[in-house]
């Protein structure tokens, strides 16, 4: 027979999986009376629990929002989740970093053995705002781990990466030895930063499609990236430059107020002009996509500088004006 404390964890653990839970329905799952059921709600509530009792032949229990935070009950997934997203706080950029490195270390006193080294294998980098598209990835917290502890452990990393070639309907998995250095995160996007064996260059490999094989192959002695600043690095992959900063950068004259362009800008720097002009200095991997970048803005602009920019705009015309003409 279960303890009192262990009975009322299970009860708690119940609560918490559904919103309503018939009397009858948790002195079965219990093995206990209606009586003892009702006892146990009670000892809840007086712990802070907020529980909602309905009477009659469909009554029950409800566990809702009370005034004050009593103490939560998390499975493995749910409290590693929790920590790794603690982790990465600090990209959230709202200030919370402070708190959240305080509430990681109150997870991780309490975590039972075989979760703290789960966690503590996974480190991970938090990067800035990434251009482009930043749809969030599904990731699997096994993948996470597995990654986390082949680079704690300097081992060289197997695995399958899927690969969607152009008109095909299904990826395909290709095989890749890697020495795995880091995973980093930006904008609910994972990747995993390595040195790729076959092709002997740094890689970014989106986690979502990383597939592991195992076992893991030798130690190795782990490199640093170029630059020695993984963020650095990671931002410079992002911007297709092998330093932090787009290769091509202008700037041009909008036709907007500061206002209407500064939610847009995206890395660009937004200077005013008067209350219905503005510049835009910003950078992209090439001149031609500058140009078609600043072009969303649909007004009159013109070139402040370089001349390269404003060569990359009579291209980008010409080839409009052919589409225009089919």
């Amino acid at each position: 027979m279960a303890t009192p404390t262990l009975r009322l964890l299970t009860l708690l653990s119940l609560l918490q999986t559904r919103r309503d839970w018939p009397g009858s329905l948790l002195a079965e799952r219990l093995d206990i009376s209606d009586r003892t059921v009702r006892r146990d709600v009670d000892r809840l509530r007086e712990l802070g629990y907020s529980i909602h009792a309905t009477f009659g032949p469909d009554g029950g229990y409800r566990l809702e929002a009370g005034s004050s935070l009593p103490p939560l009950l998390f499975d493995d997934d749910q409290a590693l989740a929790i920590a790794v997203a603690l982790q990465t706080a600090s990209a959230t950029g709202v200030g919370i970093e402070e708190s959240a490195i305080r509430a990681l270390a109150t997870i991780q006193q309490v975590m039972p053995s075989r979760l703290r080294h789960r966690l503590s294998a996974i480190e991970v980098t938090a990067i800035g705002q990434r251009p482009g598209d930043a749809t969030p990835q599904t990731v699997s917290m096994e993948v996470l781990v597995a990654l986390s502890l082949a680079i704690g452990a300097h081992e060289v990393l197997r695995f399958d990466y899927a690969e969607r070639a152009v008109g095909a309907e299904v990826p395909t998995r290709r095989p890749r030895r890697v020495e795995p250095h880091h995973i980093a995160t930006s904008q609910g996007r994972w990747y995993l930063v390595a040195w790729d064996l076959e092709r002997e260059d740094w890689r970014l490999f989106s986690v979502d499609r990383v597939h592991p094989r195992t076992p893991t192959g030798p130690r190795f002695a782990p490199r640093t990236v170029p630059g020695g600043d993984l963020a650095a690095f990671v931002s410079a992959r992002f911007k297709g430059s092998d330093v932090d900063a787009w290769p091509c950068r202008g700037t041009v004259l909008l036709q907007l107020p500061a206002s209407e362009v500064l939610p847009f800008a995206g890395d660009g720097t937004v200077r005013v002009v008067d209350d219905e002009r503005c510049t835009l200095e910003a950078g992209s991997w090439s001149w031609g996509s500058l140009a078609a970048a600043l072009g969303r803005f649909e007004v009159a602009m013109t070139v402040v500088e370089p001349p390269e920019l404003a060569e990359a705009f009579a291209v980008q015309a010409e080839r409009f004006a052919a589409t225009a003409k089919g």
